[in-house]
């Protein structure tokens, strides 16, 4: 028979015990792993810039990448590279990312969000956005073009769609590429190629200091939703731009993935993790990460006012920028 002395310590035991599995639940695990992609190859605003400059933001891209053993996916739009005079050297920027060892996908041809375009117009944009980039691909030892990255992450207008464009890209071979973590560095990227225009010298490194905290911010914020919807934090998947911003200050951005206790893996592996195969019902006008589409998924969203937020002086320039920048 069991004392009312050894029933008091087993329970003290147990009650120990579960706090520590609570505070180990709490805890950030020791070793996280992301997957980098990069939109908008062979440059975010490719029509503004010319060969020269766009080789030398890759340049710069691929340079850290390599010297910093990070591999990466960068997503083509392929409209851009059809610059009279200047496509052989356009195409050459994407060879140099092959040629680096790293991997490149599909973004359309022309940036078409799935949101605002028939279903059949998307995906005659998905495959004429193919043709360059298969070819290089094939030439780099018969590589395959396997993944395909949403433009404006935008899944579809109703579930309908979305599944039928899912069922579309499968058919093509296709892995959709999620994201997990967006610290939004195109936002920064106009105000930063603003400042250099202006030779702004104080303003740049505000912004780039103004953006890291946010991305800082951003990381953790998407970890600690992980941990809460899902119970752990799955391989993540990090949104970046083919910018001058990224060009200039990648390698403080890795910096700042490391000191979050990061290793950098290929997409394929980050696309292993169960999470990604969980159900996913999320339709929206606004795209938005995969974080949030299982939170709405299973019914709990995330409301809006406990996103980290933009610095107000940073969207005050912003909306000053699309004034005087209309598209």
């Amino acid at each position: 028979m069991t004392s009312p002395r050894t029933a008091r310590l087993s329970q003290t035991l147990l009650l120990v015990l579960l706090l520590l599995t609570l505070e180990s639940a709490a805890q950030p695990p020791s070793h996280r792993e992301v997957a980098v992609t990069i939109d908008d190859l062979p440059a975010m605003d490719a029509a503004d810039l010319d060969a020269a400059q766009i080789t030398s933001i890759n340049r710069k891209l691929i340079a850290t990448l390599t010297r910093e053993h990070v591999p990466a996916v960068g997503f083509v739009i392929e409209e851009p590279l059809y610059k009279t005079g200047e496509t052989d050297r356009r195409i050459a920027v994407l060879n140099a990312w092959l040629d680096a060892g790293l991997d490149l996908g599909n973004h359309t041809f022309s940036h078409t969000s799935l949101n605002h375009a028939a279903l059949k117009d998307w995906e005659d944009d998905v495959v004429q956005g193919e043709t360059v980039t298969h070819m290089l691909l094939y030439a780099h030892g018969h590589k395959k073009l396997r993944y395909f990255r949403h433009p404006y992450l935008d899944v579809g207008p109703d579930l309908e769609t979305r599944r039928a464009a899912e069922a579309f890209l499968t058919g093509r071979g296709y892995r959709v590429a999620p994201v997990t973590l967006d610290p939004l560095d195109w936002y920064f990227a106009d105000l930063y190629d603003d400042a250099r225009s202006r030779h702004d010298q104080a303003l740049e490194p505000r912004l780039v200091a103004a953006w890291l905290t946010f991305a800082d911010a951003v990381f953790t914020f998407e970890e600690e939703q992980s941990r809460s919807l899902l119970g752990y934090e799955p391989r993540q998947i990090l949104l970046l731009h083919d910018t001058a911003l990224e060009a200039d200050h990648l390698a403080d951005l890795l910096a700042l993935l490391r000191r979050h206790e990061y290793a950098f893996i290929p997409l394929g592996d980050a696309l292993e993790d169960p999470a990604y195969a969980q159900p996913d019902t999320y339709i929206s006008d606004v795209g938005a990460s995969w974080i949030e589409h299982w939170a709405v998924t299973r019914g709990h969203p995330i409301p809006p006012t406990a996103k980290p937020t933009l610095p107000r002086w940073v969207e005050t320039l912003h909306d000053a920028f699309e004034k005087a920048h209309p598209d």
